[in-house]
């Protein structure tokens, strides 16, 4: 694909660019100030509707508890068991009916929450079909709403429905309650609370709400507003969970696009749920995103036009620029750049000028650099052949030793020629595990020859890391400085040299029983020897592999020093490109 600033005119891609990106920046800013002030109206509306619905379920729970204490004392009457155990003869049977009734009326007269009760019972005495108190025959129990929960429970509500009247039907919520004497079960007394009372309560000070209370078994018990069933909102609201919320519910649902929050108290029994229509939360993101759109358009128009103007003054220096360029040749008749620019074309015109008289200069002593450079080759090649010439002049010494019988000084030619061999490793910087304990290993035979048994070591490594890759001439510094400083004062000494993998990294320990690091640098300080080869070492790793790896120097609790060098786990040499 041909990039458009190699093709296209720089005063329509000037133009073109700045207008894209101002849309750009105009939409994201109406997407990001709607989002960011919905979501945070979102947050404000939650934490608002959760601490009213808290209080909404505190105040209606007290209501509802009075009226399950109220039951549970009233079915716990002397008078009301004695009237139900149905031992007395009909005229007595009628007289304990009256004083009953008349109890439970008083309760109904003194607690105007309280619609009506009905007592089921067997043998029930007729009465007013539209009293407050109603004795029903308790056959009849099983056709009511609670029939179904209170089989298995000793009281449960019912939802929202209605019952006659003085005034009509009234629409109410019973809680109902066996009552039983003995084990023995001798009805229900059902309590009719006021539905519209609750209503009342439930919508707060808020006229236009959609609200609805859900009970401990996750059912439906009243509702305000425009509520969808609840079994729709199951998909969103665990009424069982005991925790208070809030939800976005989004797509093609029966609430749509709505915030559910819903609130549940410690110990309470019901579930407030409100839902509140996505737009009405975000109505006023929603303006505010059109103002800075209405805004931002403005902007738009006005910034395209001074970047119009601007593209012109932008192009006309530059084309002269381009001009010139176009017929520059190196001694010949070039075309002359405006001085009167003070601005930043001003210092590229100053530049550009400038830049020829150093293309002059430059090419003029272009051959003498040409030399320069042939001179440079030929020394990098003489400087390659002179370790290799080394090489051979140890191999020559070595006969020659051997021819004069000294074997001692052979060997440690030998093994000297082994150590250049793989420092040189054709020039590789990387290097096996076993090479570089090969080219340790000479070093130690070496030491040994002159300490005689006075010096031990041992070398830990593992088969499976052996053909693994690290910087070449590593350890052999840290086993010198040990030998070197470290042994300086003894006849004897120890060095363990350890490998191991740890999580895809190689740690190499060096220890030695020498008298240790603070008293080896004092020695190092007093003879000014030494230093390089560590410091080489830490230069190198920190330039290949970075400050994740490294050494770390330091004294052993039981006496001497330790080295722990920490590697890359390597199967293959890195190439010099990947090490830049």
């Amino acid at each position: 694909m041909t990039n458009p600033f190699k093709k296209f005119r720089i005063d329509h891609l000037f133009f073109r660019s700045f207008a894209g990106l101002i849309i750009i920046v105009l939409a994201c800013s109406v997407w990001a100030s709607y989002s960011i002030s919905s979501k945070e109206l979102a947050q404000t509306t939650f934490h608002y509707q959760q601490r009213l619905l808290d209080e909404l379920n505190n105040e209606i729970m007290t209501r509802l508890v009075t009226i399950e204490q109220i039951s549970l004392s009233t079915s716990r009457d002397n008078e009301l068991i004695t009237f139900l155990v149905n031992t007395q003869d009909e005229f007595d049977r009628y007289r304990k009916s009256i004083s009953v009734q008349k109890a439970l009326a008083n309760l109904t007269y003194s607690i105007p929450l309280i619609q009506g009760i009905d007592l089921y019972m067997d043998r029930p005495l007729e009465g007013e079909p539209k009293s407050y108190i109603q004795f029903r025959n308790l056959a009849d129990a099983d056709k009511q709403a609670w029939s179904a929960s209170l089989k298995n429970n000793d009281f449960t509500w019912s939802s929202e429905h209605t019952i006659p009247s003085f005034q009509g039907d009234v629409p109410v919520l019973s809680f109902a309650r066996k009552i039983v004497y003995d084990d023995k079960f001798l009805g229900v007394l059902v309590i009719h609370v006021k539905a519209e009372q609750i209503r009342q309560l439930l919508a707060g000070r808020s006229s236009e709400t959609n609200r609805m209370m859900i009970d401990s078994q996750g059912r439906q018990f009243l509702k305000i507003g425009q509520i969808p069933d609840h079994t729709e909102l199951s998909k969103w609201i665990n009424a069982k969970n005991g925790q208070s919320d809030f939800v976005h519910t989004q797509g093609d649902t029966g609430v749509g696009n709505s915030l559910l929050v819903y609130s549940k108290l410690m110990d309470s029994n019901w579930t407030l749920v409100e839902i509140t229509p996505w737009k009405e939360i975000t109505a006023g993101s929603f303006k505010l995103a059109e103002v800075i759109g209405i805004i931002g358009v403005a902007a738009v128009l006005l910034t395209l036009l001074l970047t119009h103007l601007l593209s012109k003054q932008f192009t006309k220096p530059i084309k002269k620029l381009v001009g010139a360029m176009g017929v520059y040749s190196v001694g010949g008749n070039n075309v002359e750049l405006p001085k009167d620019y003070e601005n930043e074309f001003g210092y590229l015109f100053a530049g550009y000028r400038k830049q020829n008289e150093r293309i002059e200069a430059l090419y003029e002593s272009l051959q003498r650099r040409y030399e320069q450079q042939r001179k440079a080759e030929i020394e990098a090649l003489q400087a390659n052949i002179n370790p290799h010439f080394l090489y051979n002049t140890l191999d020559q010494l070595n006969w020659m030793a051997i021819e004069a019988g000294q074997d001692e000084i052979s060997r440690i030619l030998e093994l000297m020629g082994r150590m250049f061999r793989i420092g040189l490793s054709n020039g590789a910087a990387f290097i096996p595990i076993s090479e570089e304990l090969m080219h340790l290993e000479c070093y130690l035979e070496i030491q040994q020859m002159r300490w005689g048994e006075g010096l031990e070591y041992t070398i830990n490594v593992p088969a499976e890391i052996k053909h693994l890759f690290i910087p070449k001439l590593t350890l052999q510094p840290f086993v010198e400085n040990s030998v070197v400083h470290g042994f300086n004062t003894r006849n004897h000494g120890h060095i363990a040299i350890t490998f191991k993998e740890v999580h895809e990294r190689i740690e190499i320990t060096i220890a030695d029983d020498g008298i240790g690091l603070q008293q080896a640098v004092d020695r190092k300080r007093k003879r000014h020897t030494g230093g390089y080869g560590i410091r080489n070492v830490r230069e190198r790793i920190a330039g290949y592999f970075g400050e994740s790896y490294g050494v770390i120097i330091q004294e052993r609790q039981q006496g001497g020093t330790q080295v722990v060098i920490e590697l890359p786990r390597l199967i293959d040499p890195p190439s010099q490109e990947n090490l830049e």
